[in-house]
């Protein structure tokens, strides 16, 4: 096991991300499928690649751009694919074997997408939606251009970061027509990124909308391709509470809690086989409703609703949806759990869905979980035609364990599988303990595997999974390769995320369990554990930190390493470091502020310390209005507590960060200095949100270890850590 170079690979490989395949698309029959992969695993270009009859063959290659193909689209038969290249527009056959060829446009290009007969592509440039001809004539505006705060055609900020909405228009099934987003950031408050490293480069504005500030306005139109424009009538506010009755924004009577039942966030749409549909939810995420838009008229009429007096209503990613003969698919809570709905049938009860991934026919695709540590692939037919397993299992529902006839596991290897269907094909793509694999079966058998060229870790994870304490949270406990049982009690690093959105605790192995791997084997017991506010375990574990982001997942990691050490000896509780990257860089800091008595040193890169400068629809989610409810943030931030810092604390931000922008570390450093606190802080110059490339990642797993082995040298060390006064180690 190569320890030291590691980091290296790491690095070069961007997470062990390069090589890996993405992005699939299965044409309508099922006979062609196209995806995006880079040649090798250290290689950064992305190429356009087929599979067909078994085999694969690259479609664009794009030698001497340095990205490569930057994303793609297909028309619904797959066959005439439109795809960008360092911003220049480009289309390709995959039907008959001719070169890619550019196609001329008036300035740089986004998101490029066929209409479904694969006449036309759109594209977006300079904020205004465009069409082109697929043989490049007749390019011409549909929607725009309007000025450099309105764009049509693409997701905002918002919708692109945090609602996870990565599309801007629909194409209707005819090729006639599209539904538009406009978004309009005109009133959203202005950040400037500078680079102090390059002080004669102008700074780069950002439109922010932080916590209690105005978001952009999206709003929806019908636009026909001779440019005739019909706006689509959204609905401005959700039913509320009597007493708010024509109020704005604000506080509901007698409750203290805050409401605004402006619909201000467009959270999903699509255009199939029941016309235009979009998933609309207001300001305070309590009211989430899927309309049905009249195409001549604009006019909408809700589809379905869903409010809740307590907590968030959540948009399943994937929907609306609908199948072929206009059955809806759509978001729904059943009991606990964050589900769906199939016309009238809901999900299993108990099932966590993940995600709905598409709909062949009437046969609907969605991932979900009965273990939060996996996600498996289910059907449903409303046909009550069976459904062959990905992996031979059972093919039919069985309504004696709670299955319901028509829904179908397909998956039975744990880890988490995801997939792309058309036709009688269906992608898998699964990782799982022993690494990726993406297999194509067409009518339920094999029917070859795409390649993943990824890059073997040097360091092969050698998880313990386990459940720990009362509330049986799930946690990966990684011993090194090398220790032997009863060999003497090793310090303890935490790496967890623990924060909404994302685990780290899974049946899969990933580019975070090889780092865990790493640092065991440099000498640590490493624990990583998944606690309130994490996906897969329902509505009630994801809402506990309603009011407080800090506190119940702060005292899950605590309890997590208490069980930890009493079901491994290896456990020395008397070193135990933190450390942690965004949201668990927030943790780590947390836990060297909060319980110093617990945690020896931490670690903490990109750390968001101030709720109110972060993210609108993240903040708001968990705390409410900053100016309504004003004590969770106050709670939830990390600034209040600076004097409290006992502990070795090393603060690491990017400066190019327009995510968690750097003031979050840099406020929090005044105010530490300010409280008489040493500290450590690293600033990465031109280096954004996402760290990677060889010569920072690789050489900031090294700053970490070493200041890691430097704080928790010996018990002894703990104990005077409280009078240490040199920030520099």
């Amino acid at each position: 096991m190569d320890t030291d170079e590691f980091p290296r690979q790491f690095a070069r490989t961007r997470r062990f991300s390069l090589g890996v395949p993405q992005q699939f698309t299965v044409s309508r029959d099922g006979e062609r499928v196209l995806f995006l992969r880079s040649a090798s695993g250290t290689d950064r270009r992305a190429l356009l690649w087929l599979f067909e009859d078994r085999t694969e063959r690259p479609l664009a290659d794009p030698d001497g751009s340095p990205a490569g193909v930057g994303g793609y689209a297909a028309d619904a038969e797959a066959r005439v694919v439109a795809f960008t290249v360092d911003g220049a527009l480009w289309t390709v056959r995959a039907d008959d074997g001719s070169a890619p060829r550019p196609l001329l446009t008036p300035g740089p290009v986004a998101d490029p997408r066929p209409s479904p007969d694969g006449t036309l592509i759109a594209y977006v440039s300079a904020g205004a939606l465009r069409v082109v001809r697929t043989d490049g004539t007749a390019d011409r505006p549909l929607a725009g251009p309007e000025g450099p705060d309105v764009v049509h055609g693409l997701p905002g900020y918002t919708d692109l970061a945090s609602i996870g909405r990565t599309r801007g228009y629909w194409w209707s099934p005819r090729s006639d027509a599209l539904l538009v987003a406009r978004v309009d950031s005109s009133m959203v408050q202005r950040r400037w990124i500078a680079d102090p490293a390059n002080p004669d480069r102008p700074p780069r504005e950002v439109r922010y909308p932080a916590a209690g500030t105005p978001n952009a306005v999206t709003t929806l139109r019908l636009v026909t391709l001779d440019g005739e424009h019909t706006p689509v009538q959204l609905p401005a506010r959700a039913p509320t509470h009597p007493d708010l009755a024509g109020a704005g924004a604000g506080a509901e009577a007698g409750t203290g809690q805050w409401r605004d039942p402006a619909f201000e966030y467009l959270v999903g749409a699509e255009w199939g086989s029941a016309g235009p549909v979009a998933a609309v939810q207001t300001r305070d995420q309590r009211t989430l409703e899927v309309l049905r838009i009249d195409p001549a008229t604009g006019a909408a009429e809700p589809l379905s609703r869903h409010h809740t007096e307590r907590g968030w209503t959540q948009p399943t990613p994937g929907t609306p949806l609908h199948t072929a003969a206009g059955v809806p698919v759509l978001p729904h809570v059943h009991g606990d759990a964050w589900s769906i709905r199939i016309g009238e049938v809901p999900a299993p009860a108990g099932l966590q869905v993940r995600a709905v991934l598409g709909a062949v026919g009437e046969r609907v695709l969605f991932s979900a979980s009965e273990d939060p540590t996996e996600v498996h692939l289910w059907s449903y037919d409303s046909t009550g035609v069976g459904s062959q397993a990905a992996d031979g299992g059972p093919t039919e529902g069985d309504p004696a364990n709670g299955r319901p006839d028509g829904f179908v596991r397909l998956t039975s290897e744990p880890g988490t599988h995801t997939a792309a269907a058309g036709g009688d094909t269906l992608v898998v793509d699964s990782r799982t303990p022993d690494g990726q694999t993406v297999t194509v079966l067409r009518g339920g058998r094999p029917a070859g595997r795409i390649a993943v060229l990824a890059e073997e870790p040097l360091v092969t994870p050698r998880p313990v999974h386990l459940l720990l304490g009362a509330r049986e949270l799930r946690g990966r406990l990684h011993l090194p390769s090398w220790y032997e049982r009863g060999a003497g009690p090793l310090p303890v690093l935490l790496s967890p995320y623990a924060g909404p959105g994302t685990q780290v605790v899974t049946r899969a192995r990933a580019w975070y369990t090889a780092v865990c791997q790493w640092f065991a084997e440099q000498g640590f017991a490493v624990l990583a554990t998944d606690g309130r506010g994490t996906p897969g375990r329902g509505v009630a574990w994801q809402q506990a930190i309603l009011g407080d982001r800090l506190g119940p997942v702060l005292a899950d990691q605590v309890d997590a390493l208490h069980a930890a050490a009493e079901h491994c000896d290896a456990l020395d509780l008397s070193r135990v470091g933190i450390r942690g990257w965004s949201f668990s860089g927030y943790l780590a800091v947390g836990a060297v502020l909060l319980r110093p008595d617990v945690f020896h040193a931490a670690v903490a890169g990109a750390p968001p310390t101030d709720r109110r400068q972060y993210d609108s629809y993240w903040e708001e989610r968990y705390l409410g209005h900053p100016d309504v409810q004003p004590e969770g943030y106050r709670r939830s931030s990390l600034l209040p507590y600076a004097d409290r810092l006992t502990r070795p604390l090393l603060l690491v931000h990017g400066l190019a960060d327009d995510n968690v922008h750097p003031l979050h570390t840099l406020r929090l450093s005044a105010a530490l200095l300010a409280a008489g606190r040493p500290h450590t802080v690293l600033p990465l110059p031109g280096v954004g949100h996402l760290v990677a490339g060889e010569g920072v990642a690789d050489r900031l797993l090294w700053r970490e270890l070493d200041f890691l082995r430097t704080s928790m040298a010996s018990p002894a060390s703990m104990a005077s850590s409280a009078s240490m006064v040199s920030p520099d180690r």
